[in-house]
């Protein structure tokens, strides 16, 4: 039954689902947490937030769109990439701030200048879209000075939920990997950011490194045609986040131990290494900027062997969002993990369907990337098993986006024995593609 509390808009729920049951001596109990946020919206709802005329902003946005050498080939690809800028420009809230930045091998303020963010209105986005008219290509890529100026804009605003979209066409060159590390470390937890490859020429684990590093999501843009629609939907999507840095706490008795937290929907992402800690036998997750939205969780914990009959609270998990004196604001909403210890065969052994199903979802994704890997360093034996069991899961689960997407790499011969044949020629984009979204999984049927 779903927890709701009252409180600031959105209200935050927590649902666990999981089989309590542990066999004598057992000690590995998972739970699938869902977490949902109601109240918030998106931009053309009916719930969508709305910035009242003459009050302090709630958000800033920055846009960094590449403008390297290579986006003039073909030069279709600047012009698509200036369409997309101004259509997220006109996507923004009344009262948003915001800037456009320019990225090759040194970021630049592309509007509006001076080390400061515009306030969107109609006279602001119109002087964005003309600074945008004035964009060429030429130059290199270093993608962490464009971050870098991201959060030094965005830190300057006053404002509840900071974000940013990159669009990047190439590899990173002209930074070494550790400058690239060293910029995203310095900018976890200050804003969150989207990230989109568009074209063919750039490095999927970069894109999709960024978007993980800070909390967004990643995607291809095959066709620069494309880019207009997917930078509204971002837009769109982030003027609909009302609160930001939530955060996942977990709390495990005394001899117990959290041995992963990772989201699990609407895409894969462990997020155990991120743990902070928060006292006594308390750790936080970092889980981003919320809107109107429900994501789950995949929570095991190690707990100590207790005989039959006895029962304990293995973890109790609950929302918190920390505050700028050091305190952290509780949302209320949390949920419960036990483990009960029993002989009854059937109850111990039986697998929660959620947590069944996930664990599948994870394996999926797993499986579609070392495959890819193994087919570009040419192991196409290893490639075809692993991707024949991705192809496996993906039927079984009811993954239908997925498994369309593994159908354009492999020819498919059985999709529930996981038997196929790797396509002799696959298209560069069919292959990002799939790479870039195979993390992306499908909720579970309550």
């Amino acid at each position: 039954m779903a927890n709701f509390v009252k409180s600031d808009v959105p209200q935050f729920s927590v649902d666990v689902y999981q089989n309590e049951y542990l066999p004598d001596g057992g000690r590995e109990v998972d739970a699938i947490v869902t977490v949902s946020s109601r109240g918030g919206g998106t931009v053309g709802s009916a719930a969508a937030p709305v910035h009242a005329p003459g009050q302090p902003a709630s958000a800033a946005v920055a846009v960094m769109v590449d403008c390297s050498g290579s986006m003039d080939y073909p030069p279709a690809k600047m012009r698509n990439a200036r369409d997309a800028t101004a259509a997220a420009v006109d996507t923004l809230r009344d009262g948003t701030l915001f800037a456009v930045i320019g990225g090759t091998h040194v970021a630049k303020e592309v509007y509006p200048g001076g080390g400061r963010l515009a306030v969107a209105d109609a006279t602001t986005r119109e002087q964005a879209k003309q600074a945008l008219r004035r964009l060429t290509a030429g130059g290199g890529t270093a993608i962490g000075t464009w971050l870098r100026l991201a959060d030094r804009l965005l830190s300057s605003a006053d404002v509840t939920i900071r974000h940013g979209i990159l669009l990047t066409d190439g590899r990173n060159e002209h930074e070494s990997p550790g400058d690239l590390r060293a910029a995203l470390d310095a900018c976890a937890g200050r804003f969150t950011c989207d990230a989109r490859g568009v074209g063919t020429d750039w490095e999927v684990k970069e894109v999709t490194g960024i978007a993980s590093a800070l909390l967004g999501t990643a995607d291809i843009v095959a066709d620069p045609a494309g880019l207009a629609a997917d930078f509204t939907r971002m837009m769109e999507s982030a003027m609909g986040k009302e609160v930001a840095d939530v955060t996942l706490r977990v709390w495990t008795p005394v001899g117990s131990t959290i041995r992963f937290v990772k989201q699990v929907a609407p895409a894969v992402a462990d997020l155990t290494g991120r743990r902070t800690e928060a006292g006594p036998r308390a750790g936080d997750y970092p889980t981003g900027s919320w809107g109107d939205e429900s994501r789950d969780y995949h929570l095991c914990v190690e707990v100590p062997p207790a005989g039959l009959g006895q029962e304990m609270l293995a973890a109790r998990v609950s929302l918190v969002v920390p505050q700028p004196d050091g305190t952290v604001r509780n949302l209320g909403a949390q949920g419960l993990v036990r483990a009960v210890w029993t002989d009854d065969m059937a109850a111990s052994t039986s697998i929660n369907p959620q947590v069944a199903h996930y664990t599948g979802q994870a394996e999926l994704a797993q499986a579609i990337q070392q495959g890819l890997d193994l087919r570009k360093v040419g192991d196409f034996d290893g490639a075809t098993a692993k991707l024949g069991r991705a192809v496996q899961l993906a039927s079984a689960s009811g993954n239908a986006d997925t498994a369309k997407l593994l159908a354009k790499v492999v020819d498919v011969v059985d999709a529930a024995t996981g038997t196929v044949r790797l396509k002799t020629r696959v298209a560069e984009a069919d292959e990002m593609t799939l790479e870039t979204r195979s993390t992306k999984t499908v909720r579970v049927k309550k």
